[in-house]
């Protein structure tokens, strides 16, 4: 991909998602006070952060599933959050597994 044209796909996204925001704050107030709206706007950015770290820690050069050391340090988090543990406790636990792992398989 070239400059010119990265540059391009920078501005044209920049715009759509500046007309997107338009667009919902040109909507009716009734429309968003109504609870299944409201209950998506709640729903939505849980989605997308559950779907963005699935992609970040399976997914490979293409699209390839890779089981690595990032799996790992997201399976010790889940045990971690069962365990009721504190945030950092979770967050430090699952970064320590991932760094052991990889120290070990390179």
């Amino acid at each position: 991909m070239s400059n010119a044209t990265l540059w391009i796909v920078i501005i044209v996204t920049s715009a759509g998602a500046f007309a997107f925001k338009l667009l919902g704050q040109s909507l009716p107030e009734q429309l968003l006070e109504r609870p299944r709206t409201e209950r998506l706007a709640f729903l939505i950015p849980i989605a997308l952060l559950a779907a963005l770290t699935a992609v970040l820690t399976f997914g490979g050069e293409g699209r390839t599933l890779v089981l690595d050391a990032r799996a790992a340090g997201v399976a010790a988090a889940v045990v971690l959050l069962l365990l009721r543990a504190p945030f950092l406790v979770v967050v430090a636990g699952a970064a320590l597994t991932a760094a052991v792992l990889r120290g070990i398989l390179g």
